[in-house]
């Protein structure tokens, strides 16, 4: 899909998308979701200010993302070979800033170190280099520096979710905040609403130390997704609020 065509799909967005031109392309494939409710206290303490956790029903949730980033590049220039095509795994959590429903990430991986490195250079995410493989049913990661350690074994069901309230807000987020140095960065992102569909899940086995309070092997919800093309706009900056 051009891009002109998938700026024109909107309705589904909670708030308008940026009026000045978008600069990255990037697509995230063969998405697997899992989600965790958890209690808004637990939020708290691991996001800066002035991001808010953001609430449905008075919980919150964290997910868990493993899925194929590919063709990363700057608008009207080629791709950078090498760079543009790994497995990414992200924790997230879900904030408020400027009014707008984003996400927070508490954990980036990259199957590449090159890609890893480049991408926390030039967009300052917490990005960090694990070792990843993945098959049609399944999908690992292990961080020896961290002992961060993943495994999922799945199938696919081809039969779309219908979505309801909570699918919604968990996965039609089109803003990223992430504190770096003294300053709060701000990435407005665009793409199709997510196409989902349901997935069978026969073993999830994961370990992240600093997280395990929050995330187990039994999440609350699952999703899987082809994948969408993304958009996205040039990082804004604001100060960041001592607490």
């Amino acid at each position: 899909m051009k891009a002109k065509d998938i700026l024109k799909q909107k309705s589904h967005r909670p708030f308008a998308y940026p009026k000045r031109s978008w600069k990255f392309y990037q697509e995230w494939n063969k998405a697997v979701f899992l989600h965790w409710e958890v209690n808004p206290e637990l939020i708290k303490p691991l996001i800066p200010k002035p991001l808010k956790v953001d609430t449905l029903n008075g919980k919150t949730w964290v997910s868990l993302v493993a899925f194929n980033m590919n063709n990363i590049g700057v608008r009207s220039l080629p791709k950078i070979p090498h760079i543009s095509d790994f497995q990414e795994i992200n924790i997230r959590v879900y904030v408020v800033c400027n009014g707008k429903p984003s996400v927070y990430f508490l954990s980036m991986e990259g199957s590449k170190k090159t890609s890893c490195k480049v991408l926390k250079t030039l967009s300052k995410f917490p990005y960090r280099h694990s070792k990843m493989s993945r098959n049609a049913s399944t999908f690992t990661s292990e961080n020896n520096i961290f002992n961060d350690t993943f495994y999922i074994k799945y199938e696919r069901n081809e039969t779309p979710v219908k979505k309801d309230e909570t699918d919604l807000w968990l996965t039609e987020r089109y803003a990223v905040f992430q504190d770096y140095k003294k300053h709060i960065i701000e990435y407005d992102v665009h793409h199709v609403e997510w196409p989902m569909q349901n997935i069978n899940i026969s073993s999830v086995k994961l370990n992240y130390g600093r997280f395990n309070h929050l995330i187990n092997n039994q999440p609350d919800r699952m999703h899987y997704s082809s994948g969408v093309q993304v958009l996205t706009w040039n990082k804004k900056k604001m100060p960041l609020i001592s607490n």
